[in-house]
């Protein structure tokens, strides 16, 4: 089995498991669900914040968790060779949600989660893909979070190249 039908196939087996009452997600995986993490470069709380976020608001769906995994993945194997990030952004280091680049709002701090989802950095308790990075880029063109991470990634710390993608979205 390939490692996005290994991936589905836990995240299915996760949703049915928080339906069912179980919220504690420090249970929910196998030995071979958390080689299947290290191997794409995901933390168990990283995984779990797309099942939860599913099961309680229905978005973001079992492909787009798979398509935003791709991207890490990729940068995880390409970029850092598989080796794990050693830094971690913070909920004190994330700019704030009222924070704006060239006029608009809390991009900086989508960007700053961005690049540490790609690195495999953000603090368990922030999530690339929350509420607030689906409305900002439902805002902005109905963008898709794995195509950010993307276009975040090719940009290679160039902010205004990710904002004007955005932009040509409009």
């Amino acid at each position: 089995m390939t490692w996005n039908d290994r991936f589905l196939e836990l995240f299915d087996r996760s949703v049915k498991r928080y339906q069912s009452g179980d919220k504690d997600f420090t249970g929910y995986y196998t030995a071979a669900d958390s080689a299947l993490l290290a191997e794409i470069g995901y933390k168990p709380r990283e995984f779990f914040d797309f099942v939860e976020d599913f099961c309680e608001e229905e978005v973001p769906s079992a492909s787009t968790a798979l398509l935003v995994a791709a991207v890490r993945r990729d940068y995880f194997q390409v970029v850092m060779h598989g080796k794990p990030g050693t830094k971690e952004l913070s909920r004190d280091d994330v700019p704030t949600f009222g924070d704006v680049l060239e006029g608009i709002p809390y991009l900086p701090r989508l960007l700053a989660k961005a690049r540490a989802k790609l690195r495999g950095e953000l603090d368990p308790d922030l999530m690339f893909g929350c509420g607030g990075d689906r409305n900002f880029l439902e805002k902005n063109g109905g963008l898709h979070p794995a195509d950010f991470l993307r276009q975040v990634w090719a940009a290679d710390g160039d902010d205004s190249k990710v904002l004007a993608w955005i932009r040509s979205k409009h």
